[in-house]
Formats: structure tokens, sequence, C-alpha cells
């Protein structure tokens, strides 16, 4: 099975084991009379940050840094509160934007269209008591970060000139990655609420060598220096609990 296999396998698995999670939770909660599960939209703008790779040459120039462009992105949630305070929950989420490139010369080039997917559980904890209507609430998850790619844009004027052959896309990535986040959410009623919010997620995408540790008895390894390509998103959600 190639890396990429694994990759999309392992992501379907998590996404696979957090739906398992909401029909169990979700059960339990219709056989109660509170409303515990809540499914929301959300709409806002994330910016996205790239990362530094080692100097390629494409034909048109030499580029050393790829980064996803910051657009405007939308998703879903789905909450199951356990407790009045304390939720589980799934997070979904797509950013359609282009995989821009940085070239040595400090021009950059928008090389091709780009969807950026989120699948991230995530655990809420949720200030005050349920009866407040403003409240402020905090959260976490793992999951990971699907770069689609897609069709490649003409590159800018190169001697000799570059063809690219119609439908010839760049390739996918799929990324473990965490989220973090925080916000209030407004419930003007029983059954309807708003959440605003800002939301971080760091995806790791490889690591560099970054020398020699010695621990003394220990003796000597090697580390590394992780590099990310972060997002930061600010979203309104519309929720109806149930």
């Amino acid at each position: 099975m190639s890396t990429k296999s694994m990759r999309w396998s392992t992501s379907w698995k998590v996404t696979a084991l957090w739906a398992m999670t909401f029909v169990v939770a979700g059960s339990v909660a219709m056989a109660q009379d509170d409303k515990r599960v809540e499914v929301g939209v959300n709409f806002g703008y994330t910016l996205s940050e790239g990362v530094d790779i080692n100097p390629t040459n494409l034909g048109f120039g030499t580029i050393d840094k790829i980064n996803p462009t910051s657009s405007f992105s939308w998703g879903f949630n789905v909450d199951y509160l356990a407790t009045p305070n304390f939720a589980i929950g799934f997070l979904w989420d797509d950013q359609q934007n282009d995989l821009n490139v940085d070239l040595i010369d400090d021009s950059k080039f928008d090389l091709a269209k780009n969807h950026t997917y989120n699948y991230h559980g995530v655990f809420t904890y949720i200030v005050g008591e349920p009866d407040v209507a403003v409240r402020p609430y905090f959260f976490g998850g793992l999951g990971a970060t699907h770069l689609s790619g897609g069709e490649l844009n003409t590159p800018p004027i190169a001697t000799p000139p570059i063809v690219v052959p119609a439908g010839t896309e760049t390739g996918s990535e799929t990324q473990f990655s965490t989220t973090w986040g925080a916000g209030v959410r407004l419930m003007p009623s029983n059954s309807i609420g708003v959440k605003l919010e800002m939301r971080w997620t760091p995806t790791y995408i490889k690591t560099d060598p970054g020398g020699w540790w010695c621990g003394g008895y220990w003796g000597c390894w090697p580390v590394g220096d992780s590099d990310y390509s972060n997002q930061l998103k600010m979203a309104g959600t519309i929720f109806f609990a149930f």
C-alpha cells in the first residue's frame, strides 16, 4: 500500500471512529428530555501560512516556499453535551484557495487550485450555567488536514516556453493536525444559537535535520526541526439543539 493510501486510510478511520461515537451518543440523548445534540454550520475567513522547502527549479524559476492562500471557508460541526459544561464533537471544514509559491527572486505565482479540508474530533468546555444567555467556551481536538491539490495553472513566461498539458494536477497530501480555539455562544432560544469563535489549526508537514543534542550520561542523538502549516480562522456559527 502506498504512503498516500495509508494516509487516506488513517484519515477515514479517524472519521469513522468519531461518527460511531455520535451514533451511540445520539441514541443516549434521544432517551432524555434535555437537548444534548447540537448541529451547526459555520462561515468565516481563514488566514493560511505555508512552509519553506529546499530550493526547487520548476523551469520558470526556483521556488523556496509553498503557501496555501488565505480565503473564505465554511464547515459544519456536531456536538454531544455529555454534561451542561462538557461536549464531545466532530468538526469538518473546507477552505477553497490556491497553492501559491514564492520564488527566490521575491516574485510569487499561484501554482494550482486547492481545497484545504480539516477533519477533527473535538472536546469543548463551556463556562457557566446552562440558563445563561451568553457563555464563553474553549476547545481542542485531534484529526487530519487534507490538501486536495488541483489543476496546474499556466506558468509565467519562461525560456523555453513551458506547456502544461490540460488536466495536469498537483498531488494531494494528508497530514496529522490539531485544532484549538475559543469563543462565545449565545442562545436566544432553547433550540437555536449562535457562536463567534477563533480557531488555530497547526498541521505537521515535515521535519528538517536540526543537529545533535547531547545529554551527558545518555549520550548524543540527532534532533529535528518540525515545520507546520498554520491556519487561523475567524468564524460565526448558527447551530440547532435537539
